[in-house]
């Protein structure tokens, strides 16, 4: 995993060709001509895809992958409305952005990481979302995936923008310096930069798991993070490929989960999080996932429907249509 950083390509050769295929002169399958070329991002979102990224350096994955690992999702959605990737790892309201923005050219496949945010304090003052009014709350990107669900907790708790003071800060890390300067606010972080934080400052604790407080309040849908989409023509060009690709990303999920030290270490080798320790740690509260069929359409409709509501530009500005989801 050592000479892995931005980008793994490797390349299945055919080693046997049968008889038949000798005698009439056939080419090579699709699955041993066509790159299958991913992106993903630096996250949780990647964290899932581990062994198969190992696999695959090694020839030893059940196709020819390429992948491309990348710290912001603009570089990772360029690429794709581009066509110069094939299949990406990114938020799920920007799966629905992008669904929209191509004409519903692209196609979700799974939903790889369900929620990932937590309230962190310096102390024990919040017990419930109740608890939060009149706090200051550092969190990250006005207009993200924690803003939104932040702000659709409070309100389904009775809270309004005037209740809180929101302050929003640019990535992660100007949160979490902002809480050890300032003890008595509050700070919303996904994994694994919750775990950095706790490391950093022995005196933080989760005061609130927001896929918790999103399943009290909300009667459909989940608090949905990450998903993963393909382009509609690739998939239905190649559609045996995907689905090989769908199997090998459901194995390389259970295996992080279930081979948390094992995993940390390819996950600090790709340069996800700085040191495998941080990554164990992280691992179990990441809900990395490979959901689906009717429960991805489920969990993901409803997640997107509140986002909708509350802005429809967080969504492309309408709710996907049915062809958005991949129910083969």
């Amino acid at each position: 995993m050592n000479n892995i950083k931005k980008r793994i390509q490797t390349t299945l050769l055919l080693a046997v060709l049968g008889a038949s295929l000798i005698l009439t002169g056939c080419s090579k399958t699709e699955t041993e001509e066509t790159t299958v070329r991913i992106g993903s991002l630096k996250g949780p979102t990647s964290m899932g895809l581990v062994e198969l990224m190992d696999q695959a350096e090694k020839g030893e994955a059940g196709a020819d992958y390429e992948f491309t690992m990348a710290a912001a999702a603009d570089e990772i959605n360029a690429a794709f409305l581009k066509g110069d990737l094939d299949i990406v790892l990114i938020p799920a309201n920007v799966a629905s952005v992008l669904y929209n923005k191509t004409g519903g050219q692209a196609v979700v496949l799974d939903i790889n990481t369900l929620g990932v945010l937590y309230l962190l304090e310096s102390g024990e003052t919040v017990q419930s979302a109740a608890d939060l009014k009149g706090r200051m709350i550092y969190l990250p990107g006005k207009g993200t995936t924690p803003d939104y669900a932040l702000q659709y907790i409070l309100a389904q708790n009775g809270l309004g923008m005037e209740d809180v003071d929101l302050q929003y800060k640019s990535e992660a890390a100007e949160v979490i310096s902002a809480l050890q300067e300032e003890p008595e606010a509050l700070g919303l972080l996904p994994q694994p930069a919750v775990t950095t934080a706790c490391m950093q400052n022995e005196g933080l604790r989760i005061a609130l798991d927001l896929t918790e407080e999103w399943d009290k309040v909300s009667a459909e849908g989940s608090l949905v993070t990450g998903v993963t989409l393909v382009r509609r023509e690739f998939l239905e060009q190649h559609e045996a490929l995907v689905q090989e690709f769908l199997s090998a990303h459901e194995e390389s999920a259970k295996f992080t989960n279930e081979n948390i030290e094992e995993a940390a270490e390819m996950v600090a080798a790709l340069e996800i999080v700085p040191k495998a320790p941080i990554a164990v740690q992280a691992i179990p509260g990441c809900n990395i996932t490979c959901m689906t069929g009717t429960d991805m359409q489920t969990a993901l409709s409803g997640y997107l429907t509140v986002l909708a509501e509350q802005n429809p530009e967080a969504v492309g500005g309408a709710l996907p249509a049915e062809d958005f989801y991949y129910l083969p």
